[in-house]
């Protein structure tokens, strides 16, 4: 087990929030768990953030940006905003339960 870091409250900058899907649950079988990070986060940034909050060991981390759909609202088009995804693969052994709190 990593030894415990400081949480720090850049850390709740950098993950927003769990990002749960069926594809994501399914990945939680390889130890894999699928997050919303901030825009201009970088993957180092993401690994000690998901490290310090979560108490787990991180062997890697991909990241990928969801571009915002373009819809129509009451005749009016307009953009969503493009997401940044992080998909964190854990040590074997860690797991992270989304569905509860930090």
């Amino acid at each position: 087990m990593a030894k415990k870091q400081e949480i720090d409250a850049r850390h709740y900058d950098v993950i927003l929030a769990p990002h749960i899907t069926e594809k994501s649950t399914l990945l939680s079988e390889q130890n894999g768990v699928v997050f919303k990070v901030a825009n201009d986060a970088t993957k180092p940034q993401i690994k000690e953030a998901v490290e310090a909050l979560f108490d787990v060991k991180v062997t890697g981390v991909n990241t990928l940006v969801v571009k915002g759909k373009s819809k129509r609202w009451r005749g009016k088009p307009y953009k969503r905003n493009d997401m940044k995804k992080a998909v964190v693969t854990l040590a074997e052994g860690d797991s992270i339960d989304v569905t509860g709190g930090i």
